[in-house]
């Protein structure tokens, strides 16, 4: 595998990713993501790839709905979350752990449903490369699912706030695109593909703080066409 060094040159993302889930016991919150779940509800369970799965809240719902799910990641630390809650949910003969750098390998197999929830990193991450690679595991008849920030979070704005500073998630230097922008960059053959969602919508979140701000996402959904 390629490890390639973040901007400083002082870690890889691999590291940097372990050293970041290795501040706290619980990064995430533990409940699936919101897009993830109303956009993949009425979908008839298969095979499933989460890219990105962090400490497995989506690849445990998903597999608690009867999906057989291919989960990676490229923190040692966070795939090691990822398996004691699908062992504690009771899920864990149906989730598959990987850990992959994104930029040096991806996992093999076509997958009913692909998603990408959040996939940005301040550790290098060719994206653009990455999601198409997503939307080539995508198998006939299935579904691409990407959600993403549209913009960095309020917080970044307040140079005051000692919590931004100390935030590590800051997104100075991650590209947000926009929908129609991720769509572009995935170059899709004409006539394979059909685009059933591409919006942007307001969240609420907390803060570093803990006070709720709005912070706006967007969401590209796309159905491969059967062949």
């Amino acid at each position: 595998m390629t490890h390639t060094r973040t901007a400083d040159g002082d870690a890889t993302p691999a590291e940097f990713w372990d050293a970041r889930y290795a501040e706290r016991d619980q990064i995430w919150s533990g409940e699936p993501n919101t897009i993830l779940v109303r956009e993949t509800t009425a979908l008839p369970p298969g095979t499933a790839l989460d890219l990105g799965c962090g400490e497995g809240a989506d690849a445990v719902w998903l597999a608690g709905r009867g999906w057989r799910v291919t989960a990676t990641d490229v923190s040692r630390v966070a795939l090691e979350r990822a398996a004691r809650h699908a062992a504690d949910a009771g899920v864990a003969d149906r989730v598959d752990l990987q850990r992959h750098d994104l930029a040096a390998s991806f996992p093999a197999g076509a997958y009913d449903l692909v998603s990408a929830q959040f996939l940005h990193s301040p550790a290098p991450l060719p994206r653009e490369e990455v999601l198409r690679a997503a939307a080539a595991a995508v198998a006939p008849g299935g579904t691409l699912l990407i959600t993403g920030h549209a913009g960095p979070p309020p917080w970044e704005h307040d140079h005051d706030d000692e919590h931004a500073q100390h935030d590590q998630h800051d997104h100075h230097d991650v590209d947000l695109p926009t929908p129609e922008e991720v769509l572009a960059s995935l170059r899709l053959p004409d006539g394979e593909w059909e685009v059933q969602l591409s919006e942007e919508h307001p969240r609420v979140q907390n803060g570093p703080d803990g006070r709720p701000v709005t912070r706006t996402d967007n969401v590209l959904k796309l159905r491969r066409l059967p062949a």
